[in-house]
């Protein structure tokens, strides 16, 4: 499987620590890119105008004057960087040996600065998001697409892609048609009804995501199988699991929570 999770919005400086290594990242055919793009953020972080261009509001200056230092601040484990509800119950830096190996290899976040990312990759905290056209390179999603294709593609191949990102992260890479993909929907049930909820929604991927890492057995390579391992969790956590035939070979799992 490859689980593909969005950044979270607030990420967790690494009080001390060596700076990033950018060839030690995995996906190393991202490196020339992740510089251009690093550069770039660099670049309009120090501007006056850096808040409007990167879209934030004043309480994140300290967050954006870090982006112009990205190559001198301590790093750490991408684990323990991106913080919130849904890394918390995910918990990647709360793993067994096999755990951990099972989430190096199958987890990824797809990143506006470092393009996918796994939990092991040691990277700065930064401020920057996916949905920005940052002045060098464009809008971001446009600028990762043909190289996140040439890395997620064929590691997607012959898998299954359960998808927990957002719609500004799936917009710089989408499974080639015929690829076995999920993408992660989260309902509330109230007095009999079903509707579409944001506020329990990265929590209860964040659920998914540990269950998957964490169940044992054999890891699901089909979407049956990740519905299969997602039913595992009702009567607990969620109410009800469904999986929905999509258009193009995408479907949707419906995890439904009170």
């Amino acid at each position: 499987m490859l689980i593909l999770l969005p950044p979270s919005e607030g990420k967790s400086p690494a009080p001390t620590g060596e700076p990033v290594d950018l060839d030690a990242l995995s996906a190393p055919t991202l490196t020339r890119h992740r510089t251009k793009v690093m550069r770039a953020l660099a670049k309009v972080s120090a501007r006056k105008t850096a808040l409007d261009v990167l879209g934030v509001g004043p309480s994140l200056a300290d967050d954006v004057a870090r982006n112009t230092r990205l190559g001198t601040e301590p790093a750490a484990r991408a684990a323990t960087v991106y913080t919130g509800v849904l890394y918390a119950a995910a918990g990647l830096d709360d793993l067994t040996p096999e755990q951990a190996a099972l989430a190096h290899d199958s987890v990824r976040t797809v990143s506006a600065l470092w393009g996918a990312v796994s939990p092991d990759d040691v990277i700065p905290a930064y401020r920057l998001s996916m949905g920005t056209d940052l002045p060098g390179v464009g809008p971001l999603a446009t600028a990762w697409r043909p190289h996140l294709e040439k890395v997620l593609s064929p590691r997607a191949e012959g898998d299954v892609v359960v998808d927990c990102r957002s719609a500004a992260y799936l917009a710089a890479w989408k499974p080639a048609k015929g690829t076995d993909w999920v993408s992660v929907r989260v309902l509330r049930e109230l007095d009999g009804k079903r509707s579409v909820v944001s506020h329990n929604a990265k929590h209860t991927r964040g659920v998914l995501t540990r269950h998957l890492l964490t169940r044992g057995g054999d890891q699901p390579r089909t979407a049956k199988e990740v519905l299969e391992a997602a039913t595992e969790l009702v009567g607990g956590p969620l109410v009800d699991a469904t999986l929905l035939d999509g258009k193009n070979g995408a479907s949707t799992l419906e995890l439904v929570v009170l």
